[in-house]
């Protein structure tokens, strides 16, 4: 189920990386903008798009002479500024003049030879004159000196190839090891701050219904989070509350159970033998067993010091106890033992009531006929068989519910195998239901054994 729901974790991670990378797009952006606006990044300036036109119109005549062809770039460069000028010059001196050249330029450029670029303006001479690009590039009638006036527009085009240019040069590499850095750091990050949680969910782990007083940890907790886990140890108080209430209860009614029942056996005691009377001493013995699983459920929730104690002797006991009920509900009690002793680490009277309620419980359901066997093994444990009618396949994974009864056996409360396999499990054992040589229910008691 978890490993369908969605990670906080990793949601956090990811929406952090996608916010952190937005905003180093958007602060790179401002940042090139800023610098490109001021020429110290980068500059577009429209006079590279009329030098480069000018020197792709120029070719040499069969002379070899330095002539000019219209070419739709060129056009192009005349239509955006209408007030275009140039010279042009090769290594030989020829020139080619177009336009209104300013006087101040007219002549410059044979003094420049030695010189690859330049920027002119101001006041030359005590008078203004336009601004001016001198630059020497390659043309198809080969290397020529371009001089040419600053007016204009950039391309679409350049202007992306120039934005390329920045992008790769200096916002991709940015980026990439921010999204290195923080593909890095930010599930430490989170991990980090989670970590809090993470004792949290584990002590979560750790509640039992038999340890009252669990709670979460505060310690360390998101102020976001706070809340939940106060909650959370909130509702565990008012269950702690609501359980102490239950326990309670259920002592009083068993304790006050029991003094009507040993009541109603004394009285018992007087009346003359007879199959009623064997019959209401069962029922009475039924109503004093339920009174005592009150109590056995309580003392369970008490956690008991493990001592040493000897099956044989707690199996044996038991038998010889219930021997007399068993033997008036018509039954032949039988107790085997393959060892004399069969020691465990565990809580002597538990142990006897696990038996006790297996025994009974042959004793209700065993079909009042054959033998109820009781066998103590170092390598089985403790096995009660009857030669009863058995429990279906289908009902052997139910009958350990609370409450719950098999078909057909009505006269149970349905508490004692549950009492039963609550005890095994405290000692770290295991119930195991099986079927006995005759058909009938067998119920194995397994414990780690101390050999």
């Amino acid at each position: 189920m978890s490993g369908s729901q969605p990670s906080l974790r990793w949601r956090l991670v990811l929406r952090l990386s996608l916010l952190q990378a937005a905003f180093l797009i958007v602060l790179a952006v401002l940042i090139v903008a800023a610098l490109w606006m001021t020429g110290s990044f980068i500059s577009l300036q429209p006079e590279d798009e009329t030098i480069d036109a000018i020197a792709q119109s120029m070719a040499r005549d069969r002379n070899g002479a330095l002539v000019l062809k219209e070419t739709p770039a060129l056009a192009a460069r005349r239509n955006d500024w209408s007030g275009l000028w140039f010279v042009v010059r090769d290594r030989d001196g020829a020139m080619i003049a177009d336009g209104s050249v300013p006087k101040a330029y007219a002549t410059i450029g044979g003094a420049l030879d030695d010189i690859g670029q330049a920027r002119f303006g101001s006041n030359l001479g005590g008078s203004a004159v336009p601004a001016a690009r001198l630059r020497w590039v390659a043309s198809p009638a080969g290397e020529v000196q371009v001089l040419t006036g600053v007016d204009g527009s950039v391309s679409t085009v350049r202007v992306a190839k120039a934005a390329g240019v920045v992008f790769f040069s200096a916002l991709l590499p940015l980026l990439v090891v921010t999204a290195i850095a923080t593909i890095v750091a930010a599930p430490l990050v989170v991990r980090r701050a989670f970590s809090s949680l993470d004792s949290a969910v584990a002590r979560a782990g750790q509640i039992d219904i038999n340890r009252q007083g669990t709670r979460l940890p505060v310690q360390d907790v998101p102020q976001e989070i706070l809340p939940l886990v106060e909650a959370v140890n909130d509702a565990l108080g008012r269950l702690d509350e609501g359980y102490e209430r239950q326990k309670r209860l259920f002592a009083h009614l068993a304790h006050e159970w029991r003094t009507p029942v040993a009541i109603l056996q004394a009285r018992l005691d007087g009346l003359p033998p007879g199959p009623l009377k064997e019959r209401i001493f069962e029922d009475t013995v039924r109503l004093a067993t339920l009174a005592e699983q009150f109590l056995d459920l309580q003392r369970l929730n008490h956690r008991f010091e493990p001592a040493a104690i000897d099956l044989v002797d707690v199996a044996q006991h038991i038998v010889s106890e219930l021997a007399p009920l068993a033997i008036a509900a018509n039954y032949e009690p039988c107790f085997v033992k393959d060892e004399e002793v069969v020691e465990i680490l565990g809580d002597r009277v538990a142990i006897g009531r696990a038996v006790t309620n297996l025994v009974q419980n042959a004793i209700q359901h065993g079909g009042r006929r054959g033998r109820i066997t009781v066998h103590v093994g170092r390598a089985s444990g403790i096995t009660v068989t009857d030669e009863g009618g058995g429990i279906p396949h289908e009902e052997r994974s139910r009958i350990f519910e609370p409450f719950h009864r098999v078909h057909g056996h009505g006269k149970g409360f349905g508490l004692g195998l549950n009492l039963v396999q609550e005890i095994v499990r405290l000692h770290g054992g295991q119930i195991t239901v099986l079927e006995g040589p005759t058909g009938g229910a067998a119920f194995r008691l397994s414990f780690p054994t101390g050999a």
